[in-house]
């Protein structure tokens, strides 16, 4: 049995879609503006920019080996089993996270209609919301059972939902209150520079809000003609998003009362049961808007935790097939779905609401991501130097440009995310370093291709060093300025040392020997 491809265009940018437009939109807008001011704006253009050339990246050796499970086993291809195990650990971390942090969200704005979800006088999930929580995990387990056809469907409705409800919100409330004053008040536009900017693209919700994308990478291996599928979806869902968050936050910043800024952007405090847009809403008058928002807010993170589910279990799939997991978690239904991998991470998901605080999940799940994110530009090179002749659907321009940009900005955004995310991320490589090595010693070193991996050690430990010395939450004795030149260089040494030194080019094929049966040729537009 293998997997169905039966996802086309639409349900395959719609799953990217859906992974972004979760909980975020209700909170991100304020987030950012505290951090950066209006230049909160400047935020999503640079937090778009930056997960556009890495998904310019990953269209490119994602239409080329259209495998599932892509985070955990593009990198094998390129750089062998060391390097895709830690990045394919460090995004199932991330991936791990997500979907109790949609339930939680979920359940938290459906507290205030049912009090027996939350425990009395806090946020947190009551027994029975515990319950309630793991059971709704379960039953995006049992839907993505049912086949991926299913899941696609489900998801499409859900993402109409999810997008209609943003944009009438961004055109009532530019029509209802518009105030052109609010872009220069309280300090200007701009009012803690750049690095409030960077601050925001990092820790305000911006990066967090953005990496949803990440999930047309991993059902490549499900998707019908995926040379042009595969790469479309990628960048039309960052640009979709990149639209409907850029107006959230242009729209939220226009409805404020220039009241509530009189006291600086740091200081403002617009918030409500759902979020500081449906605060803005409900000031305005615009009760049925506030409505709107609330059943977007239930909506939105209801279907991230589905699209989150479906795409963890191929993440946990590709780590089985590489040997990181069990050989059976890479094993698949009749329905060709990866079920015991399903089963695995709803386990996962079932001990992380019982013991890990929601703050922290939320903590960790974006820096995760974003360093396996951090492969793509380093796999896109080492294909090229491997196997330049081998036909790519799709072909990223000025491609060794585009890929030095992307790693340094995917290095940037882990460094602005601060020392107690950075630290918190070591801890968990860590712990896959552990699982990675007993491993090792029960099957030996000789196939894991460590002399491709080197440049890990280097890397990791310099971004560890430069986040401690820095003034993101550090010890503060790197100036600002000075260690974005430093990290860019840094960043392009170690990408450049990376490509440099790819698996030999008989591993490779015997790669490609593994996953024939997911990289027969398939039918491309017109044919």
């Amino acid at each position: 049995m293998k997997m169905q491809r039966e996802i086309g265009l639409l349900g395959l940018t719609f799953i990217g879609v859906s992974g972004v437009i979760g909980s975020g939109w209700l909170f991100a807008p304020l987030q950012a503006v505290q951090l950066a001011g209006p230049a909160a704006i400047l935020a999503w253009v640079v937090g778009g920019a930056a997960m556009f050339l890495l998904a310019l990246t990953f269209a490119e050796v994602s239409a080329m080996l259209p495998v599932a499970g892509g985070l955990g086993r593009l990198p094998q291809f390129s750089h062998g089993k060391t390097v895709a195990m830690v990045m394919g650990w460090s995004a199932w971390v991330g991936y791990s996270t997500t979907a109790p942090i949609e339930v939680e969200a979920t359940l938290r704005y459906l507290g205030p209609h049912f009090p027996a979800l939350q425990q009395a006088g806090s946020n947190s999930l009551s027994g029975f919301g515990l319950t309630f929580a793991i059971a709704m995990v379960g039953l995006f387990t049992l839907i993505n059972y049912y086949g991926v056809k299913l899941f696609a469907r489900i998801n499409s409705g859900l993402t109409w939902i999810k997008l209609v409800i943003p944009v009438i919100v961004i055109v009532m409330l530019i029509i209802t209150s518009f105030e052109p004053a609010n872009f220069t008040a309280a300090g200007g536009f701009a009012p803690h520079g750049m690095q409030g900017v960077f601050s925001a693209v990092s820790s305000g919700g911006v990066i967090v809000s953005y990496i949803g994308f990440r999930h047309t990478i991993d059902l490549a291996g499900e998707t019908r003609n995926p040379g042009f599928t595969v790469p479309v979806a990628l960048l039309l869902s960052v640009v979709i998003c990149f639209l409907v968050y850029g107006g959230l936050q242009l729209a939220f910043i226009g409805a404020l009362n220039p009241a509530d800024i009189a006291n600086g952007w740091d200081k403002l405090n617009v918030t409500g049961t759902f979020g500081a847009i449906g605060a803005v809403a409900s000031g305005l008058g615009l009760l049925w808007v506030a409505r709107l928002i609330n059943l977007g807010a239930v909506v939105g993170p209801f279907g991230g935790a589905l699209v989150s589910v479906g795409s963890n279990a191929r993440l946990s799939y590709a780590l089985g097939e590489n040997g990181f997991f069990p050989r059976r978690v890479a094993t698949l239904s009749d329905r060709g779905v990866p079920s015991v991998a399903l089963l695995l991470n709803l386990v996962v998901s079932t001990l992380m609401f019982l013991f890990i605080p929601f703050e922290e999940l939320l903590q960790i799940c974006g820096a995760a991501v974003t360093l396996s994110f951090a492969v793509g530009p380093v796999v896109l090179l080492g294909l090229r130097r491997i196997d330049p002749d081998r036909p790519r659907p799709f072909r990223v321009p000025a491609g060794t440009l585009v890929a030095t940009a992307a790693f340094a900005v995917a290095t940037l955004v882990i460094y602005w995310g601060g020392w107690d995310t950075v630290w918190r991320l070591g801890l968990c490589l860590l712990v896959g370093l552990a699982l990675f090595l007993g491993r090792g010693l029960k099957h030996g070193l000789h196939d894991l291709d460590l002399a491709q991996a080197w440049w890990l050690l280097p890397y990791c430990a310099g971004l560890g060093l430069a986040s401690y010395c820095s003034a993101y939450g550090g010890i503060g004795i790197l100036p600002r300025g000075l260690d974005t030149i430093l990290l860019v260089a840094f960043s392009v040494a170690i990408l450049f040392a990376a490509a440099r030194r790819p698996v030999s080019r008989e591993t490779y094929e015997g790669y490609l020997a593994e996953d024939s049966a997911a990289l027969a040729p398939s039918r491309q537009p017109g044919h």
